[in-house]
């Protein structure tokens, strides 16, 4: 009788486990890394394109130095955001990729306004290319992420797999959003043109 107990036990074991929602909760919880892993990518890729533009601007705007300064202040901000010891906190990233758009978008009122054959200089418009495919890349990083933190948020809150995430200390993860709602839609960074 007692064999028969253990070997009724050995056999429901691992259904029961696989019915708990461990190595599911374990599978969204990494893809949900990898997209946050995906974002920072893209941030640092922002982050190492600002020098490049900013020494062109440079060599036609020497005066407009203030906003040039504020340009690179927010990058450095965004540079500090990702490389935080203990890793990275979406809310911190969202923040100080916000303000590095906003110091754009002055880059491009007060600049190029001013120096209208910045924008037919060969290095300012590849870098204008660039800036424009990366500002994609973190947007379509950015969708991945928070639709990888909302499967993952979800399923740990449904049965059974609810208790599997209690036992195991899971916690919903963070969204990557700018809690500030004036700074959530970002202003367009347009060298093409004149600023508004």
């Amino acid at each position: 009788m007692r064999r028969h107990r253990l070997l009724a036990l050995t056999l429901t074991l691992p259904l029961l486990l696989a019915g708990c929602g461990y190595n599911q909760i374990q599978s969204l919880d990494e893809r949900a890394a990898a997209s946050k892993q995906q974002i920072e990518v893209q941030l640092k890729r922002r982050a190492d394109l600002i020098p490049n533009l900013v020494n062109t601007v440079k060599g036609f705007a020497a005066q407009e130095s203030q906003v040039l300064t504020d340009v690179t202040r927010a990058r450095a901000g965004l540079v500090g955001a990702l490389n935080r010891p203990g890793g990275t906190d979406p809310s911190e990233l969202a923040n100080a990729d916000a303000e590095l758009t906003t110091q754009l978008g002055r880059l491009n009122s007060f600049v190029v306004e001013s120096y209208p054959q910045l924008r037919s200089n060969e290095n300012f418009l590849r870098l204008q290319d660039e800036l424009t495919g990366t500002e994609n890349r973190i947007a379509t990083s950015r969708t991945d992420y928070n639709d990888a933190v909302r499967e993952y948020n979800e399923y740990i809150r449904k049965f059974p797999a609810v208790l599997t995430a209690k036992v195991t200390g899971a916690q919903p993860r963070e969204y990557f959003e700018v809690p500030n709602a004036a700074e959530r839609e970002a202003p367009t960074v347009d060298f093409s043109k004149p600023g508004t």
